[in-house]
């Protein structure tokens, strides 16, 4: 087991349990945008002064270091503001190419459902596993050639089902159509590879992983990159500038308009490094025995619901029988544990589940098993409540 709770100022002995909301930040990412606000701030792509060439080389660094965490180029990473907006930029900007509809699954988050309504997409729902997993059988009936776009959640952020990448793929690809991951819970959870995945895009944030908010990245395949017009038009996106017209930069810069989060960057970058010095194999094992730890002193309580797979990624979704979600969460808080209750920005899937909200105690690299002992004892305490 990990053994890094010391490096969390925010933790201390509080039994925080929501990482799959936002990640607390380990004391060298703090440092480091400390230092990056401080003594070595300067804007970059614009000075010709040194301090900005210097902020400038470690901006287009955290590029690097973010496609390096999933196995892509650099010059196939943008950074946007997180993987809502990156999955909004491939909803309003991929050419269609005559095809009018998207292939979502029922357990996807409202971010991976919302843009595409926007943005004139028809939406065809995948179902899912009696466990909780995407139907991908289903999902190979149901694609067709009107579908323009697959888009799946890597893992779900509700239920931690962890996605076969690969095989949703070569469904996507049978018929022509793109994929697209939403990694919000993959990227900080377990190791990616995008060429392994087989996928076209793929979308993921900074604060879920450890770092900053405000960050995040789309990683597109060069040529597709190529194909995608501005989206958003500024400073910094551009090459020539006049009232009659304009020309852009090549991908990625050209979809990152106006002066970036330079220090989000640099804040990503860090909260990569340490990620990585653990390495994303051992953060996924740490969290996967906790997961079944958690999920079997649950279950030997008996009046607790368990939702989603055995072996889910971080993730445990629960009800205590008859007890509104919102009221374990009231109580476990008075005993300094921090779970996520509603419905998670996940309301189709809390309608195919038939409860209007769960309570979900999510990991981390700093969790441990004094949060899962604090967890049943406060579920303990919820029982004895609520049984008077």
């Amino acid at each position: 087991m990990l053994d890094v709770r010391g490096q969390f100022p925010g933790v201390g002995d509080w039994h925080y349990l929501d990482s799959a909301a936002t990640a607390q930040k380990p004391q060298a990412v703090i440092d480091a945008i400390a230092q990056a606000y401080g003594p070595e701030y300067a804007t970059v792509h614009r000075g010709i002064y040194q301090r900005s060439s210097t902020m400038t080389a470690r901006y287009e660094a955290a590029r690097g270091a973010a496609a390096s965490l999933i196995g892509g180029q650099a010059e196939e990473t943008v950074f946007t503001r997180g993987a809502t907006e990156a999955i909004n930029l491939v909803a309003r900007a991929l050419p269609r190419a005559g095809r009018t509809r998207v292939l979502l699954s029922a357990l996807e988050h409202h971010s991976n459902i919302v843009p595409w309504q926007l943005a004139g997409y028809a939406v065809d729902v995948v179902p899912l596993t009696g466990d909780g997993r995407i139907d991908l059988d289903a999902a190979a009936e149901i694609i067709s050639d009107d579908h323009r776009v697959v888009a799946f959640a890597h893992v779900s952020n509700v239920l931690g089902a962890v996605l076969d990448a690969r095989r949703a793929a070569d469904i996507a690809h049978s018929k022509g159509a793109l994929l697209l991951l939403d990694g919000c819970q993959a990227v900080p959870r377990l190791p990616v590879d995008v060429a392994a995945l087989g996928c076209d895009f793929y979308a993921f944030s900074g604060h879920k992983l450890y770092g900053p908010t405000g960050i995040g990245c789309l990683w597109g395949r060069a040529e597709l990159l190529d194909t995608l017009p501005p989206w958003q038009g500024g400073g910094s996106m551009i090459d020539r500038v006049t009232f009659e017209e304009t020309t852009y930069l090549d991908a990625p810069q050209r979809f990152e308009a106006g002066t970036p989060h330079i220090v989000g960057a640099i804040g990503l970058h860090a909260a990569i490094d340490w990620a990585q010095d653990l390495s994303m194999d051992a953060i996924h094992a740490h969290e996967c025995a906790l997961v079944a730890e958690t999920r079997e002193a649950l279950r030997g309580l008996g009046g607790v619901t368990l939702y989603g797979p055995d072996d889910s990624a971080g993730i445990v979704s629960f009800n205590v029988d008859g007890v509104h979600p919102h009221d374990t969460a009231t109580i476990l808080d008075d005993a300094g544990v921090a779970v996520r209750a509603g419905h998670h920005c996940a309301q189709p899937l809390m309608d195919r589940l038939g409860v209007a909200a769960t309570a979900r105690a999510s990991f981390a690299a700093h969790s441990d098993s004094s949060d899962v002992a604090a967890l049943v004892r406060g579920v303990e305490q919820v029982k004895r409540i609520f049984a008077r």
